[in-house]
């Protein structure tokens, strides 16, 4: 019976979408469901110029499983946000956004003025408040995952120096960059194996998480330019 109000409910939902209102206009519909909640086309296209634009890539570059990956990462974050309390959030200080956007703006030529930035935001379909906001979510999910998963995580002295003697040292030599004492660089070491650790904490993670949930992906409407 559950199931049946569920479907309902996502049909209601979608007929109500998908009334227009004169001709020619746009129909926003739904591309995905994740325990519930939608996922519209215009939340995907979002999304889509959004990640496209901080990796530094142009739109009509993009392929159909570019499109697939930004709708699985979509709804990877709907399950996070789920097991994420408010209270948890640690968002993202201004300048650490603003650290984000100005490495960004870094990847486009001619966007050191303000008049390139501006007209490269908008051939993207993006506004700098909205990128801020975007790079400040971005940014306080992570933080919430990090606060989650670092405490589970420990680094011992023999990895820290196994790291530095099998992956460190030997890319430094190839590099032609000088050695560097182990001292001066276990800090940094074990943040990166941390943060490696956690990176597959994640992937568990949202593996069980998407195992107990109902989501349901929809073909996404390919996009005008794109590949496939």
């Amino acid at each position: 019976m559950q199931n049946k109000h569920f479907v309902f409910v996502c049909s209601a939902a979608f007929l109500v979408l998908a009334v227009t209102a004169s001709a020619g206009e746009v129909i926003d519909r739904i591309v995905a469901t994740v325990n519930g909640h939608i996922i519209l086309q215009s939340d995907w296209e979002d999304s889509l110029r959004y990640e496209a634009f901080s990796s530094g890539r142009p739109l009509d570059q993009l392929t159909a499983q570019d499109r697939k990956s930004v709708l699985d990462r979509m709804i990877d974050q709907e399950l996070l946000r789920e097991q994420l309390r408010a209270s948890d959030s640690t968002a993202g200080s201004t300048e650490q956004v603003a650290e984000r956007v100005a490495a960004i703006r870094k990847q486009y030529a001619g966007a050191e003025s303000d008049g390139g930035w501006h007209a490269l935001l908008e051939r993207y379909g993006l506004t700098e408040e909205n990128l801020k906001n975007r790079v400040a979510v971005d940014l306080d999910l992570l933080g919430q995952v990090d606060s989650r998963l670092r405490p589970a995580v420990s680094i011992d002295a023999k990895s820290i120096e196994s790291y530095y003697h099998q992956e460190l040292l030997p890319k430094l030599r190839q590099s032609g960059g000088r050695s560097v004492p182990l001292a001066e660089v276990t800090g940094k070491i074990k943040e990166l194996l941390i943060q490696k650790k956690i990176t597959q904490l994640l992937s568990t993670w949202l593996q069980n998480l998407r195992a107990g949930s109902e989501i349901r992906a929809l073909e996404p409407t390919p996009q005008p330019g794109s590949r496939d």
